[in-house]
C-alpha cells in the first residue's frame, strides 16, 4: 500500500490559491483543494475545517507576504516624510499578477457572506490607519492613503489596467498629495468656556 503524499502548510495554501486562480471563489473547496494538492480531503480537513477558514488561511498569507515587504521598503523609505505611506505606494509600483488579482476577488466576493473575513480585512485597514497616523501630518496621509487604496483596489479587481509609464507618475502625485496637504491644526474652539 502506497503512503500517503506529506504536504506542508505552504503547499495546501499554494494548492488554495491555484484553485482560487482556476476555478474562482465560487468553486473553492477542501475537495478542490485536495484534488489540486494530490492528497486526501482528511488531510486538508486537519488543517482547515470549511471553505471559510481556506479563505482565512489565504488573507493570512496575504497580510504576513505584505507585512514583510513592508518592513524592508519602510527601512528603505526611513528618509521620507513619512515612511510607513511611502512604503505602501512603493508596494503599489508593481501591479498586482493574476494571482493576487484572484485571491483579491475570492476574498471580496466571500466577504458579504462572511463576517470572519470582513474582521480580518478590517483588521488589516485599522492596522494601516494606525501607521498613518505616525506621521507629523495624519490628515494627509490618511488622504493619501485612501486615494492609493482606490487605486489599488482599481487595478487588483482589474478594472484598470495600467502601464508603467502611467501607474508611477500616478503613485508620484499621490506623494505629492501628502506633501502639499495642508498641516493639520488643533481644532478651533468657538465656544469657550466661561468660567
Amino acid at each position: 500500500m502506497p503512503r500517503p503524499k506529506k504536504v506542508s502548510s505552504t503547499e495546501i495554501l499554494d494548492a488554495i490559491e491555484r484553485v482560487v486562480v482556476k476555478l474562482g471563489a465560487s468553486r473553492l473547496s477542501i475537495d478542490a483543494v485536495a484534488q489540486e494538492a494530490g492528497i486526501s480531503k482528511s488531510r486538508v480537513v486537519y488543517d482547515y475545517k470549511s471553505k471559510t477558514a481556506l479563505l482565512e488561511a489565504l488573507i493570512d498569507r496575504q497580510l504576513q507576504q505584505e507585512t514583510e515587504r513592508l518592513g524592508h521598503l519602510i527601512s528603505e523609505c526611513a528618509e521620507t516624510p513619512h515612511p510607513e505611506l511611502f512604503a505602501r505606494i512603493r508596494l503599489a509600483e508593481q501591479a498586482p499578477d493574476d494571482t493576487e488579482r484572484a485571491v483579491a476577488m475570492a476574498i471580496t466576493s466571500s466577504m458579504s457572506s462572511e463576517a470572519s473575513l470582513r474582521q480580518r480585512m478590517r483588521d488589516w485597514v485599522e492596522r494601516d490607519l494606525r501607521a498613518m497616523e505616525r506621521g507629523a501630518n495624519p490628515d494627509a496621509a490618511r488622504m493619501a492613503y485612501f486615494a492609493l487604496i482606490g487605486f489599488n483596489c482599481h487595478e487588483w479587481f482589474d478594472l484598470v489596467n495600467w502601464s508603467d509609464q502611467e501607474r508611477l507618475p500616478f503613485l508620484e502625485r499621490i506623494k505629492e498629495m501628502y506633501a502639499c496637504f495642508p498641516e493639520t491644526r488643533p481644532p478651533v474652539n468657538h465656544h469657550p468656556q466661561q468660567g
